[in-house]
């Protein structure tokens, strides 16, 4: 646990009390704080009573005279589209209003740390699509290089509830644009923007508001070294805002549609090969078509930013590349899980929006496509454009015909994940995919992605 600094004996309210809710609660107490907790789920208020925090409505007229400070779970809207009762009452009468990310920035390290030969470093990822992938890879990468590493914040523990960092270790924080909008103190040692693609728009009241969240890692927090993916517009331009001259190699820049020049440092993906250059010469090169656990151009993006953060903090492109080869892959996230008769079978149910979605497509050749599910904004235009490899689409979700509707490919409404599984083995030929990549969110059926991804695999491990 990260003892929360700076408010001891202060009374602190949480809201929401999930993961994230509860572990700053817990780690409030162990700086000295005094939380009062609220959360509209009874069963949640009785899950932090069986702890011993006070819970108290945070609602009525008063609640928060004489609290120092607000700490918001990542779910709960602060602004867009409208602020929640309890963070407008807060707002109202002048509480600071911050999260768990905030106080673990704020937190993080002290005076023990003066013993250590190396200070431990934090390694920040956002982005839109790839964060996962990019922060797992990254922890194995420092587990095969040998160095001590925790991955915390939306993949594995929650970031105060971490054990606190050895002496050179790293800590690798995967953060969505919910945490990077609200954290009122934020200050990795590496920041990591993989991409950019719509998603989450009404919480941020469009793209513009989308991407000054994910910049705030950035111009908020001040790394001594930034890694970002200039595939976009706004990722060119962020690189572009940081750097103080072309050469200036505080920035790496990183691509999976091309090579990079120019005499700053540059890691991209061409024609499966990863390549390092700087001041305009290559200093390393990794062949990413052998690697199993990382297919596709969009892995390799990933790919591309795990190798920049990993050389950020010093570990040598050839343990990169052996840790690499021995990376597994994360679940629901392009995880192939079965071959039987020559057709293969993947689990890309991760693909919850349309740009994911067309990256997983591009990796397949001869593709029995099963989507669909709830539809966020924006339409269907970027994965039918990326649907050359698809011979069918057999379609889920209780929109399904809708969804159906609007692809540019033939496609069956299936309805049930074990109806378009069914259907989609009994289509395959040799030499077939049978790709579950939604292009949806999952809510219509399922309660995350995972369980839509255990379902698919269910289903097809019940016919092989």
């Amino acid at each position: 646990m990260i003892p929360v600094r700076g408010l001891k004996g202060a009374r602190v309210a949480v809201l929401g009390l999930g993961r994230s809710g509860l572990a700053a609660a817990r780690a409030l107490v162990a700086g000295g704080a005094l939380p009062v907790c609220w959360d509209d789920n009874p069963d949640a208020r009785a899950t932090a009573e069986a702890e011993g925090f006070v819970c108290a409505d945070l609602k009525p007229q008063g609640a928060f005279d004489g609290v120092a400070r607000l700490i918001v779970s990542p779910g709960i809207p602060h602004l867009y589209p409208n602020p929640n009762p309890v963070i407008a009452a807060a707002l109202d009468a002048g509480v600071p209003v911050d999260n768990d990310i905030g106080l673990f920035f704020q937190s993080l390290g002290g005076d023990d740390w003066a013993r250590f030969d190396t200070a431990p470093r934090v390694i920040a990822v956002t982005g839109s699509n790839g964060k996962s992938t990019t922060c797992a890879l990254i922890q194995h990468v420092m587990d095969v290089a040998g160095r001590s590493s925790q991955l915390a914040g939306n993949i594995g523990r929650g970031v105060l509830d971490i054990d606190p960092p050895e002496d050179g270790g790293i800590v690798v924080l995967e953060l969505s644009s919910y945490q990077t909008d609200l954290a009122r103190s934020l200050t990795p040692d590496v920041a990591v923007f993989t991409n950019l693609t719509p998603d989450h728009l009404d919480r941020h009241a469009g793209m513009g508001g989308y991407f000054a969240a994910k910049r705030r890692l950035f111009a908020e927090g001040g790394p001594d070294r930034a890694v970002i993916g200039v595939d976009e517009p706004e990722g060119r331009y962020l690189a572009g805002q940081l750097c103080e001259a072309p050469g200036d190699d505080r920035v790496i820049r990183v691509s999976a549609a091309g090579k990079l020049t120019g005499p700053g440092w540059n890691v991209f993906a061409r024609k499966g090969f990863l390549a390092e250059m700087r001041k305009g010469r290559q200093v390393a090169s990794i062949d990413l078509r052998t690697v199993a656990g990382l297919p596709g151009a969009h892995n390799h993006q990933n790919a591309c930013a795990a190798y920049a953060a990993a050389r950020s903090v010093g570990v040598a492109p050839k343990m990169i590349a052996d840790a690499f080869d021995s990376f597994a892959g994360l679940p629901h996230r392009s995880q192939r899980i079965a071959e039987a008769g020559g057709v293969v079978y993947v689990n890309d149910s991760k693909a919850t929006n349309v740009d994911s979605a067309a990256k997983a497509l591009a990796a397949f050749q001869n593709i029995r496509w099963i989507c669909g599910g709830l539809q966020k904004d924006g339409g269907l235009d970027a994965v039918n454009a990326a649907a050359g490899q698809v011979r069918k689409a057999y379609v889920i979700g209780r929109e399904a015909a809708q969804f159906a509707m609007q692809l540019e490919v033939e496609a069956q409404v299936c309805g049930t994940m074990d109806a378009a599984v069914a259907a989609a083995m009994a289509d395959a030929e040799p030499g077939d995919v049978v790709l579950l990549a939604p292009a949806a969110a999952s809510f219509d059926q399922y309660d995350s992605f995972e369980t839509r991804g255990a379902d698919f695999v269910a289903a097809v491990e019940a016919r092989i």
